[in-house]
């Protein structure tokens, strides 16, 4: 195991939001992708040889995916690299070994990524969360996984904590599954397939599959390893049996984590760039340049630098997200202040992620002056003058993050504990008041 030990050392308990004192004009760095990491780190796991992991994500989410893995029996060693965040991750595939408990913490793809794999170790494994997570839905892929064979003993409670009794291999086949609830019900069932005796079959069978980006980039980070996928119809997918290529692996910035940096711009009436944009990409947060801009922001990219500007106003908008509905706690925060009410559909299914975060999201805003009508699937928000509060995280990053957004212009909010977005951006206060400096992060 090398010495190097990155440690990012994240603000913790109550956090007075600093208000900017005018137009900011700021270009900031993001760390990588905790979507792109904790997928490229399952695959090397069972790739058919050493990878590298070039500037990953060092979070709270990310440090849970590699204690999984370690205790599974795979070799994640920490090697010095070029990153500004910490080091590259080696890892060193094994034979799945179990006989361990995993801690997921709050970690929405530790649960579901983790529980596949460990059908297929030696011995069994326990799996568990962080009370506040023990919620978060896991019925469905209890039920697919029991559907190709895996023990499961979750003593009749169809969530965590509970124990794969692994025998150290899956046999696959077909099975269906009603992933509604969350896309990383697939993810996590395409990642592991590959070490299926023969392969997967998957169908979805529910009424909506949300944050289908998620599950294109699962797919695109095991068809770049050679493993092949098809997509006989919507909703379906075949993966083949098969070794994923070992390779070096660099991980894109977080987009999503980059949401209320670029909406500071507009909420600032000024300009923040982000580097390292991706031309293509596969996270949600691709989407966001094009919200931006239909929200009133002028947006460019020139050299890997994604500038978003803002216009006159703020501009309320009818939008669904629910191909990407991790940004939504950031644009409720743009569309308190608004132009026009906003209307967000299409997310529904986020009232089940770390909090309810369309229930915390109503709460915190009206608590602040401001108008919110939840719908059967989302929010409308009709903007009004705020004032200070205090801003309840519920140990949810995105609420974190959108109280500091709503801060900017809003003098006197608190947010009652700036830790939590070290679930997956640990530099966020530092980054943030260095955008509120104007220098370059």
């Amino acid at each position: 195991m090398s010495d190097i030990r990155y440690s990012p050392s994240p603000a913790r308990g109550a956090y007075a939001a600093p208000e900017a004192s005018g137009a900011l004009s700021a270009t900031v760095t993001i760390p990588g992708s905790k979507s792109l990491t904790n997928r490229e780190l399952m695959i090397a796991a069972i790739a058919d040889g050493p990878g590298r992991l070039v500037a990953p994500l060092h979070s709270d989410d990310s440090a849970r995916m590699v204690d999984a893995l370690r205790a599974l029996g795979v070799g994640i060693e920490e090697v010095e690299g070029t990153g500004e965040f910490g080091p590259d991750l080696l890892v060193t595939p094994a034979r799945l070994q179990g006989g361990a408990t995993i801690d997921c913490g709050q970690a929405g793809t530790v649960m579901r990524f983790i529980a596949p794999l460990a059908g297929l170790a030696a011995e069994d494994v326990h799996i568990t969360a962080h009370e506040n997570a023990l919620h978060r839905p896991m019925g469905a892929m209890i039920t697919a996984l029991r559907d190709l064979g895996v023990d499961i003993d979750d003593e009749g409670t169809w969530s965590l904590p509970f124990t794969v009794r692994g025998r150290g291999r899956i046999r696959g086949g077909r099975v269906e599954i009603d992933a509604s609830t969350s896309s990383q019900f697939v993810s996590g069932l395409l990642l592991a397939a590959p070490k299926f005796d023969v392969g997967l079959h998957l169908v979805h069978t529910g009424e909506r599959l949300p944050s289908l980006p998620h599950i294109d980039m699962t797919i695109e980070s095991l068809s770049r390893r050679g493993i092949r996928i098809e997509r006989p119809a919507t909703g379906e997918w075949l993966v083949e049996a098969g070794v994923p290529r070992a390779k070096e692996i660099a991980i894109e910035p977080d987009l999503s984590n980059a949401a209320p940096f670029l909406a500071a711009a507009l909420v600032t009436g000024g300009e923040v760039s982000v580097t390292g944009w991706p031309l293509h990409s596969t996270q949600p947060g691709a989407l966001l340049p094009e919200i931006l801009q239909a929200m009133g922001a002028h947006v460019s990219r020139h050299s890997g630098i994604m500038t978003v500007r803002a216009g006159e106003s703020i501009r309320g908008l009818d939008i669904d997200l629910s191909a990407a509905s991790e940004l939504s706690p950031t644009i409720v925060g743009l569309a308190a202040f608004a132009d026009a009410p906003t209307t967000i559909r299409g997310i529904g299914h986020i009232r089940l992620h770390e909090t309810d975060r369309i229930a915390a999201l109503i709460a915190n805003l009206t608590a602040l002056g401001g108008e919110v009508e939840e719908l059967p699937d989302g929010v409308r928000i009709i903007p009004r003058p705020l004032h200070g509060g205090a801003w309840p995280a519920y140990h949810d990053h995105r609420m974190a993050t959108t109280g500091a957004l709503i801060g900017l212009r809003t003098a006197g909010v608190v947010i009652d504990d700036i830790g939590t977005t070290a679930k997956t951006l640990p530099e966020f206060v530092l980054l943030w008041e260095r955008m509120l400096g104007g220098t370059t992060a």
